[in-house]
């Protein structure tokens, strides 16, 4: 019986670390209140996007004003993140159904000055 506790005990160390490597992490992060993306820059969203649409409405001139926040080919929703697919079928992240962008014109991490833009633009606060 006393031999089988070693390898009970290695048994259970290595189900826990296998389930830690399997665990995913949020594609964003909540920094000083609001949603900002793996670059530490603000994440928004759009009041024209309807949220669990799947698409968004910022495409073109706007997307380039506005850069979409992609996901990679191999991401999957998770939690209050999903994934909509954009209009040239690239893949983007959303926050509780609504797609998230970063605004050209904050230049370092902390800065929201998209916020309220057009009265359309807002910061995401989870």
């Amino acid at each position: 019986m006393k031999s089988l506790m070693p390898i009970a005990l290695v048994a259970a160390l290595l189900g826990g670390c296998a389930s830690m490597h399997a665990q995913h992490h949020s594609p964003a992060k909540v920094a000083d209140g609001m949603l900002v993306g793996p670059n530490q820059m603000t994440l928004y969203t759009f009041d024209r996007d309807t949220a669990g649409s799947g698409k968004s409405v910022c495409n073109g001139p706007c997307a380039t004003n506005w850069p979409p926040f992609m996901a990679g080919a191999s991401d999957k929703a998770m939690g209050d993140y999903s994934i909509v697919t954009r209009d040239d079928g690239a893949k983007q992240w959303a926050f509780k159904g609504k797609p998230l962008y970063y605004w050209v014109r904050d230049s370092k991490p902390g800065d929201k000055t998209g916020d309220g833009f057009n009265n359309a633009w807002r910061v995401v606060k989870p």
